[in-house]
């Protein structure tokens, strides 16, 4: 069975949490505080770009609804396998939807593999909506972290458990891919993407990927945007 297959067999059987409808606006606890930065260069760049991430939190709440913005996970964080004070753009997601037999027989690179083509290309695009952080030379590439569902509970009292990917894209890379230069493939094929099998650090995976309008085209049922709001 091909990838693309079994996620049309996942999108068919996933499960959202969406009762009550959207509140007026997310919570600004996405975003990490400015004190809680270790840099000056990362607390400048968290209260110039404030009003951006606002936008970003808000977007992701409001036009991609089967996902779950984390707790301070919005913000420019250093990855930890820079050694110097690199500032990334980062966004971590947890896609809200139920494990799929057909999905869980694909080996760990397919369904990451799959992920990053639904996810990575459309969060860049999202994180770089607004013209001025996109055109900040101190922004040095972006993180985008993918959770998703892999297990549910075995037995009574037993935890889930998660696969993760995160994806670091350095920005000349970012830049070329969002300005047509390259194909979701090729960033695949240059990001470093560190996957993880519930706490298990999996180490660096090698990916192949495509272009994904999933996040796009998908409609949630009975799900509305509110008035005034705009998705693009």
């Amino acid at each position: 069975m091909s990838v693309r297959r079994s996620l049309a067999a996942v999108a068919a059987a996933a499960a959202l949490a969406l009762a009550g409808g959207a509140a007026a606006a997310p919570s600004d606890d996405r975003i990490l505080p400015v004190p809680e930065y270790t840099s000056e260069k990362a607390k400048n760049l968290a209260v110039t770009h404030l009003k951006a991430l606002r936008a970003l939190n808000g977007d992701l709440y409001h036009c991609v609804p089967w996902v779950e913005v984390q707790r301070h996970s919005i913000g420019f964080f250093r990855p930890k396998h820079i050694a110097r004070d690199d500032r990334y753009l980062s966004v971590r997601i947890y896609i809200e939807q139920d494990p799929s037999p057909q999905f869980a027989a694909l080996r760990v690179e397919q369904r990451a593999g799959a992920m990053f083509s639904r996810y990575v290309g459309a969060l860049l695009k999202r994180m770089t909506q607004d013209r001025t952080l996109a055109a900040d030379p101190s922004i040095d590439g972006f993180t985008v972290i993918l959770e998703w569902l892999k297990q549910a509970p075995r037995a009574a009292g037993a935890r889930p458990v998660h696969e993760t990917i995160a994806v670091f894209v350095e920005k000349p890379l970012a830049t070329d891919y969002l300005a047509g230069r390259l194909r979701t493939r090729e960033v695949a094929e240059r990001a470093k993407v560190l996957g993880f099998d519930g706490e298990t650090a999996l180490g660096e995976l090698r990916l192949t990927a495509w272009d994904d309008n999933f996040v796009a085209t998908y409609k949630v049922a009975n799900y509305e945007v509110e008035k005034g709001i705009t998705c693009q």
